[in-house]
């Protein structure tokens, strides 16, 4: 394959589309998390998957579990629950039955304020995805977010 054959041509153009949809819509999302409650995308998500975290066995995320999950390196994750910490919306603690583990858990205050954000969060994604359905070049990949299966 050549630099200019089709198919590459295509699959860049498409993963351009992507990412455009990406930025705009997490562009869209950071602007009212932060107008509405002083939260970033990146703090939302990390408080969304950390409240998801249970007691039973494997309840609780590893730093690189959560790593993956908010799609940062294990140092800006580490910042970033040092951050909220600070916020008093996580806490943290060693794990009993591994001295060498460190559990994050959402506070009271992250829990409500994390249920107070919710709305925005799934407000200015429906809107940043409606706008996104009127690029003819995005409508498609918003026609693929849209028929995604609910995870269980």
């Amino acid at each position: 394959m050549t630099a200019t054959d089709p198919a590459l041509t295509a699959l860049a153009q498409g993963w351009c589309a992507l990412s455009l949809l990406h930025g705009r819509i997490e562009t869209h999302i950071e602007r009212a998390l932060q107008t509405g409650h002083d939260l970033s995308v990146r703090e939302y998500s990390l408080l969304d998957v950390l409240s998801r975290q249970h007691n039973g066995e494997g309840g609780h995320l590893q730093m690189k579990q959560v790593a993956d999950a908010v799609v940062l390196s294990q140092s800006a994750t580490t910042r970033l629950v040092t951050r909220l910490e600070d916020r008093g919306l996580l806490s943290r603690y060693l794990c009993p039955t591994d001295r060498r583990g460190i559990y994050t858990d959402v506070t009271e205050a992250g829990l409500q304020l994390l249920e107070e954000a919710r709305p925005t969060n799934d407000t200015a994604l429906r809107e940043a995805l409606d706008v996104a359905a009127k690029s003819p070049e995005l409508a498609p990949l918003v026609r693929v977010v849209e028929s995604l299966p609910t995870p269980a």
